[in-house]
């Protein structure tokens, strides 16, 4: 047999495009041809291959060689060409034949030595594997573990090239690698803890507020207020994810090579914090070729930005549309990318450069000054943080007061009772949050009385609101009355999520 097909696969953003890996081989001249609209590091597979076949003790005769890389529409980029390849080769030589190949997905790349390396991406590969009806995949042993997640599909883990023919041929028993049951029900053990922060107890509060309702929030206080030390801490009170967030959130970080082998499903959820160095493309995602960024990585969990306004300003700006649309789309001239980004932001800042802001005692700040550091933030920006609270400087009497603070498990709690009100609410639409509410579901779901509509218009009209924060303000007061179990928004529960709009007025006057 000259001519075989073996079946591999390839990522662009975060879509599996299934390639065939065609190899025809024949009597002529002794070269090594391939073709298939190939970037420069699958060409250099031409070498990679033939030596690690001739490393393993198989035959590789001087013959000539095509490989073809179908479709050929499509820029085929990567390493995990190899193993396909090499397998396509001895296949068409006659030194296998089609038996358990015909049926099953091959990935992996090779070393010289015939050593199979991990690559990236291997769960959304499955993933679609499976969805097209494959039940059975080779791919390397270190990479084994993370297939394994997707149920339904027999993960074949081999170490060496010489490994996977011997499966291939029969001489060699692989068993299926195990579905990790067992890593599904592990959570990591929290060492942060709200008890830690001394008073700041309007901090914590909307910080459980944010949480509950996964709504965007804002801390601006003097440098050692607990700025910091409240939003580190918000992951010790976000609620558990579920399998199918677990394995969203997975892809993503299968996809930039970033799991752990052994431990590879991440089941907490994700707590990314940027520095203010950091670029649009690290944010968002990009590149030549697309990869995630930032905001995809806190996909179902956090984005913390401290120093808010050292970032730059058109850093910033990128980041309204996601807020809004939860997700992120690239485009390039080879298509469009498309990333997840359901994600609540939390930022903390400075009042000014010194920080000592409105306290003009200690202030060494010019109203200029201030006014050029506040200006870093635009008004559509400011309108996206559903919540803007002030972090005071902390008194001595609080950090002596020997009263055990509220723990993060007690705080969790109320969060979670709040999300399963969510979760029952909307059951079986887009909504996942309160924050995720649009226009029509808040008709429904955020109806005010007539003593509630009469406080809402007068706050309308007095804090110069514009629509979106309308219905942030009731959004956020859902959350409240979810939390604390009332089944309608009452007046208490719209004069705390406006008082949360109120820092804004007092530093921005806008």
């Amino acid at each position: 047999m000259s001519f075989s097909t073996v079946l591999s696969a390839s990522i662009f953003g975060l879509k599996v495009e299934f390639v065939n890996v065609e190899a025809d081989v024949s009597n002529g001249l002794p070269v090594f041809h391939m073709v298939g609209y190939l970037s420069s590091e699958v060409k250099e597979a031409a070498e990679r291959v033939r030596t690690a076949i001739k490393n393993s003790g198989l035959d590789f005769p001087a013959k000539r060689t095509v490989i073809n890389l179908a479709p050929a529409t499509m820029k085929k980029r990567g390493a995990a060409f190899d193993l396909p390849i090499a397998l396509a080769i001895l296949r068409s030589l006659g030194q296998l034949d089609g038996g358990r190949m015909d049926s099953t997905l091959i990935v992996g790349e090779l070393s010289l030595d015939g050593k199979v390396q991990n690559v990236p991406g291997i769960l959304p590969i499955l993933t679609e594997a499976r969805n097209a009806g494959i039940r059975s995949c080779i791919v390397p042993r270190v990479n084994a573990a993370e297939g394994a997640l997707v149920e339904g599909i027999h993960v074949i883990g081999v170490e060496s090239l010489e490994e996977a023919y011997g499966y291939l041929k029969g001489k060699l028993r692989i068993d299926p690698e195990p579905y990790p049951s067992e890593a599904l029900d592990a959570e990591d053990v929290e060492v942060l803890d709200y008890a830690d922060i001394c008073g700041q107890g309007a901090v914590k509060r909307a910080a459980e507020v944010a949480v509950a309702g996964g709504h965007n929030l804002l801390l601006v206080g003097p440098p050692g207020s607990g700025k910091s030390m409240t939003a580190k801490r918000i992951p010790t009170i976000l609620p558990p994810m579920t399998l199918e967030e677990s394995m969203e959130v997975t892809e993503v970080y299968s996809i930039l090579g970033m799991l752990d082998c052994k431990s590879p499903l991440i089941r907490k959820r994700p707590f990314r914090s940027v520095h203010h160095t950091a670029t649009k493309t690290a944010l968002v995602g990009g590149g030549m070729i697309p990869v995630p960024g930032e905001i995809s990585l806190a996909h179902q969990g956090v984005l913390f930005l401290d120093e808010l306004p050292e970032f730059q300003k058109n850093v910033l700006e990128v980041l309204r549309q996601p807020l809004e649309d939860h997700q992120v789309r690239i485009t390039r001239n080879q298509g469009n990318y498309l990333f997840p980004a359901n994600f609540f932001l939390v930022a903390a800042m400075n009042p000014c450069p010194c920080g000592c802001y409105p306290d003009l005692n200690r202030c060494t700040c010019t109203p200029g000054q201030i006014r050029h550091y506040l200006g870093k933030l635009s008004q559509p920006f400011l309108d996206r943080m559903d919540i803007c609270i002030e972090a005071p400087r902390i008194e001595y009497e609080a950090l002596k007061k020997e009263k055990q603070e509220e723990s993060s498990a007690a705080i969790r709690e109320r969060v979670c009772r709040a999300r399963e009100i969510q979760n029952r609410r909307y059951r079986g639409t887009h909504v996942l949050s309160n924050a995720m509410l649009g226009v029509r579901e808040m008709e429904q779901c955020c109806a005010l009385g007539e003593t509630e509509e009469k406080l809402m218009k007068q706050a309308f009209s007095r804090l110069s609101l514009t629509a979106r924060t309308y219905h942030k303000i009731l959004k956020v007061a859902r959350t409240i009355a979810d939390l604390d179990g009332e089944e309608r928004i009452l007046e208490k529960h719209l004069k705390e999520a406006v008082g949360y709009r109120m820092l804004d007025k007092k530093y921005w006057g806008r």
